[in-house]
């Protein structure tokens, strides 16, 4: 895992069990309010106006904030069993699990449309993870033109593209948004400005509420598991499907 720009490893298997009541009660909160800006300020932003940082906290009612809190979802709306995931953009560690066990999770889980996949954002900050906001933002802009998964995809397969950039990378963004044939205007006017500021702060805040301190954090029924275990992940999945065929 990465934490405060170091990669971490955790011990094998399930590594914490949360307050479940605390768990789904804040899933819950953050379902009750649609989305929409709060008009809070947000930080540093770069001569564009792009907002590269998150919104700022001193004096702000958190509890207001973590209901703009969402993730994006695949796979089965409906299902009974959800793998959340909290990751950054500018994670190593993130991009070594996006390229070795979340294509197993996807191949044997969501697209055979058995179980939810929701993403959320947890941007580290700090000089090592400086791009993890925008690049946060950046997907979420793909996500207005349904292409959350495949930016997402780019971002982390690019990660040493853009990750280690002297300046903040918007132009190549935006490229990586015509690669994959989006209306690259409507995307670069989207990265250039504060939209979904609110959403990725709020994610990153759930997640701190969640007791997430290192990415990628992985949570199945409620507990969090070892990102590179695939086991032990297929493992938790199948227990709240029902499933022992495999087992």
């Amino acid at each position: 895992m990465a934490k405060k720009g170091k990669a971490k490893g955790t011990a094998r298997g399930r590594t914490q069990t949360p307050n479940l009541r605390l768990f789904y009660g804040l899933l819950a909160l953050v379902g009750v309010v649609g989305i929409g800006w709060i008009g809070f300020s947000v930080a540093n932003q770069s001569s564009a106006n792009a907002a590269i940082a998150p919104i700022q906290l001193t004096g702000i009612n958190t509890d207001s904030l973590l209901k703009q809190a969402r993730g994006v979802n695949s796979g089965k709306p409906e299902a009974s069993a959800q793998v959340i995931v909290f990751s950054d953009f500018t994670c190593p560690v993130c991009m070594n699990y996006v390229a070795m066990i979340e294509p197993q999770i996807r191949t044997e889980f969501v697209k055979t449309n058995r179980i939810r996949y929701t993403h959320y954002d947890f941007p580290l900050g700090g000089e090592p993870h400086r791009y993890g906001f925008i690049a946060a933002r950046a997907a979420r802009c793909a996500e207005d033109q349904n292409a959350f998964w495949e930016y997402h995809d780019v971002l982390f397969g690019r990660q040493n593209e853009w990750a280690y950039a002297r300046e903040v990378p918007l132009d190549i963004f935006t490229d990586y948004a015509g690669r994959l044939n989006m209306d690259k205007d409507a995307f670069d006017a989207c990265l250039r400005s504060d939209r979904f500021a609110d959403v990725v702060t709020a994610n990153r805040v759930l997640g701190e509420r969640l007791g997430v301190g290192a990415t990628p954090t992985i949570f199945i029924g409620g507990r969090s598991y070892n990102w590179s275990d695939y086991d032990a992940i297929k493992a938790a999945i199948e227990a709240e499907l029902g499933d022992t065929t495999s087992q």
